[in-house]
């Protein structure tokens, strides 16, 4: 695919002003966004997801946002296929292509392909499930450090999703999540020139109130009405599935059911996202980048307007 354009990677933590700059870049640049957010996939979720408004999404077209119900699951391999085939479209407009995100796990799935992992199983999860419900996720993850300390090391012990999925792999295998990684399936799997642009912020202090002013804002947009309706309108909708995995709304879920009080609840959706922007950093340090830039500048968008033009070559 040497005749097509860059394909701009922007790539950032929680809060880091990722969705305000690629706005930006795909207006300068004759751009359309694919988003890669394993969280705005998901139909009704809105207040703690930070979605385009729908006057965003008129100024420039977005990809990959409120594809799926709640009560659904979604894998890195299907997000790479759907990814791709978006980049493919928007090429054939000539456009460029903008993926913006935060979710590290579809970036080294586009840069470096995917490892090759056993298919889901329904049972074992199931099973997995059960035993959490009555030992609790951290019990759990203490159970993986003995089977799988590498991948251990990585997982908040409240990171549900992917313990379970560490401990399913082995429980299906007999090996460690950690000795699939590297055995990619499809080593050849940049099939487009992707470019990295890394927002890094240089200032974890000042990250961090920019982390609480959005989680208050979350809660002044409607999260706990909008967990409260998506049990009205989704029955089955339970704590353990992937959508309300997603930081603000299990926390949103445990308050509503007593679990925490208010102030409780604020701190810990607070904690929890702060914890989100710590591994979403280290994982930008592993997959590299053409270019980074502190967004905390402040002339961050400037900067940021910049790079972009030089690595998609405009």
């Amino acid at each position: 695919m040497s005749d097509d354009p860059p394909v701009l990677l922007l790539m950032g933590p929680t809060a880091a002003g990722k969705s305000a700059l690629a706005l930006e870049i795909a207006e300068r640049f004759d751009a359309e966004i694919v988003s890669v957010d394993s969280a705005a996939i998901y139909q009704a979720m809105n207040a703690g997801t930070a979605k385009p408004t729908q006057a965003e999404r008129q100024r420039i077209a977005h990809h990959l946002i409120d594809i799926l119900s709640p009560l659904e699951s979604y894998s890195v391999e299907r997000f790479r296929q759907d990814a791709l085939a978006c980049v493919r479209d928007i090429h054939a407009r000539r456009k460029r292509a903008v993926l913006a995100g935060g979710t590290m796990m579809y970036f080294k799935a586009l840069k470096q392909g995917l490892d090759v992992m056993p298919e889901a199983d329904a049972s074992v999860r199931e099973a997995l499930d059960a035993q959490a419900r009555e030992i609790g996720w951290p019990a759990m993850h203490d159970r993986l450090k003995k089977r799988d300390p590498v991948t251990a090391d990585r997982l908040d012990p409240n990171d549900s999703q992917r313990i379970q999925r560490a401990l399913e792999v082995f429980a299906l295998t007999g090996q460690p999540l950690s000795s699939f990684h590297g055995q990619t399936a499809n080593p050849m799997a940049p099939l487009f020139h992707f470019k990295t642009l890394a927002l890094m912020p240089s200032d974890r202090s000042v990250l961090h109130e920019r982390i609480a002013q959005r989680f208050d804002l979350m809660l002044k947009a409607g999260l706990v009405e909008e967990c409260r309706q998506l049990r009205l309108d989704y029955p089955g909708l339970h704590s353990a599935l992937p959508s309300m995995r997603c930081v603000g709304y299990r926390q949103a879920l445990a308050f509503l059911d007593g679990v925490m009080d208010e102030t409780d609840f604020r701190f810990k959706g607070i904690v929890a996202t702060r914890q989100l922007a710590k591994r979403q950093m280290t994982w930008m340090r592993s997959l590299g980048s053409d270019a980074e830039m502190d967004p905390l500048m402040d002339d961050a968008m400037q900067r940021g307007l910049r790079a972009a033009g030089r690595l998609l070559g405009a």
